[in-house]
């Protein structure tokens, strides 16, 4: 979406370990890069969580994370140099620039470690990730990318970054790509829009077994979208946010201050660091499902 979207310019793209291992993982961005015809430089990135076992989620998305078509080796390669880095200077070489992330924040949590001043040139820092204040993806409390590295989305939210969350509950209900939308789609009739619903095609099976919901459930792109337009985030607020790292049960839990009681006498202990950034974060709650969609078919057009 963003490849396609004529007036902005993607500097950088950085992979990482998620739903599937990073190499994979770059394999895939590499071949939609030929997909849209765009030249951006690829830079891999961490192959683990930075404390954690890494735990794919090739039971969703398939073995190779887009639905296991067999699709052919991309002919690009990944740039030289570590994903880390080519965040570090792309941010130095482009100040007020738009950070998106789609995965696990651990490639942006070593670059903070590094470089913690990066927080501030930032203008916007849109994360895809969470479940805020309802039931999560991977477990009953957390979403899958906040959970697989709590402890590099933990680093993240307590950074100073100016984030905007856009969790994975946003792109459930009427947000889904319901069957009316996908023949819609695939009747622009070329290979960007059938690759958008084929390799989604595991997704849409593992999301009706896990939600009963039929359709396909796009919270990257949604997010994107919001990316691109924030006014298509429709309802927002500013509150401090922490991430579990300590419970098994709710270890990734995107925990929000919603009624704003973080800094009660009863809280302030545990609120500590975060409150000693005074740095909110903006939570999207809901969306304009009926622009989003526009959105989309706008870049597979």
């Amino acid at each position: 979406m963003a490849l396609r979207a004529p007036d902005v310019r993607v500097v950088a793209i950085t992979t990482v370990a998620g739903n599937v291992p990073v190499m994979q993982a770059t394999r895939n961005a590499l071949y939609t890069l030929e997909l849209c015809d765009a030249n951006v430089p690829l830079y891999v990135g961490a192959d683990k969580p930075l404390l954690r076992t890494y735990q794919n989620a090739t039971w969703f998305h398939g073995r190779d994370g887009l639905g296991d078509h067999n699709y052919p080796t991309p002919r690009q390669s990944a740039a030289s140099g570590h994903a880390v880095d080519a965040i570090i200077a792309a941010i130095a070489a482009h100040p007020g620039i738009i950070l998106v992330t789609l995965g696990p924040l651990t490639n942006v949590a070593l670059a903070l470690a590094k470089k913690p001043e990066i927080a501030t040139q930032v203008s916007r820092c849109v994360i895809m990730g969470g479940a805020p204040c309802c039931e999560g993806n991977i477990t009953p409390a957390a979403e899958y990318n906040i959970w697989v590295d709590p402890d590099a989305a933990r680093m993240v939210m307590r950074s100073g970054l100016p984030i905007e969350l856009v969790g994975w509950q946003l792109s459930r209900g009427d947000a889904v790509i319901h069957e009316d939308d996908i023949t819609r789609i695939l009747g622009f009739n070329n290979p960007l829009a059938k690759f958008a619903i084929e390799c989604n095609s595991h997704a849409r099976h593992a999301y009706k077994v896990q939600t009963a919901e039929d359709g396909i459930c796009l919270p990257d792109p949604v997010a994107m979208s919001i990316a691109l337009d924030q006014s298509i985030g429709t309802d927002w607020s500013d509150h401090y946010v922490d991430i579990e790292t300590q419970s098994d049960l709710t270890r990734g839990m995107t925990v929000v201050d919603r009624l704003n009681v973080a800094g009660d006498e009863r809280n302030q202990a545990v609120w500590a660091p975060v409150l000693a950034k005074k740095c909110k974060t903006k939570v999207c709650w809901t969306i304009d499902n009926r622009r989003w969609k526009e959105a989309l078919d706008k870049a597979l057009r």
